[in-house]
């Protein structure tokens, strides 16, 4: 099965907290959005391959480390995602990026897909998806499994807030597929809410209903 880390810094159970509050600005909750995404990454990203690169200081040279191959992609799912590739991008400004569009149908709750577009080696980069939430599965799942028609492979899942039925769903899906989770909350409603949770995040974000 897939890895999960259940994210357990203060940093971010702090801002996923001012998150959750129904009163937060729409500035606010958006400018979140990017800096718990960016700390996710940070932790998402640790086990990223590093190179020896020789370089020369104002001093002496010397032998220092870099990404190596620098292949690194952010993949947001639309729309909701793309705060959370700023804060991604961030860390890595020269990731590139590929867009994944995908809306749920509000009666069957799945997702359909309307756009993608991917940089053209996209299939040699890491890739790392990135979604508010994680309610039902169906968003993440699908995309993955477009990812995976086109031969990319190194694919990372990161979201702010995760229900236990689409997390167990995703892990049985995509097995391979790492996931970075800012906190996993208790359930989904009748209407495949996540619960607490907090909100319609694309909603939040944009300050739309």
């Amino acid at each position: 099965m897939s890895n999960v880390q259940i994210m357990d810094h203060p940093l971010i159970q702090h801002k996923i907290g001012i998150m959750r509050v129904k009163t937060t600005s729409t500035k606010e909750f958006r400018d979140l959005v990017a800096e718990v995404a960016m700390l996710i990454y940070y932790e998402a990203s640790r086990n990223l391959k590093l190179a020896d690169k020789e370089i020369e200081t104002p001093l002496v040279k010397t032998t220092v480390k870099e990404i190596a191959g620098k292949k690194l992609c952010v993949v947001p799912i639309l729309r909701a995602g793309m705060h959370m590739a700023d804060g991604v991008l961030r860390l890595s400004p020269n990731a590139k990026v590929g867009h994944i569009g995908l809306y749920r149908d509000e009666k069957t709750l799945e997702p359909v897909e309307y756009f993608c577009k991917l940089p053209s080696d996209a299939a040699d980069r890491e890739i790392f998806v990135v979604d508010p939430m994680l309610a039902t599965g169906g968003s993440a799942i699908a995309a993955i499994t477009l990812l995976k028609r086109r031969g990319i492979q190194k694919i990372r899942f990161l979201c702010l807030i995760a229900a236990p039925e689409g997390l167990k769903k995703l892990q049985e899906e995509h097995p391979d597929v790492d996931v970075y989770i800012g906190a996993l909350d208790e359930r989904l409603n009748e209407n495949g809410y996540i619960l607490p949770g907090l909100g319609d995040a694309g909603d939040r974000i944009y300050g739309t209903k």
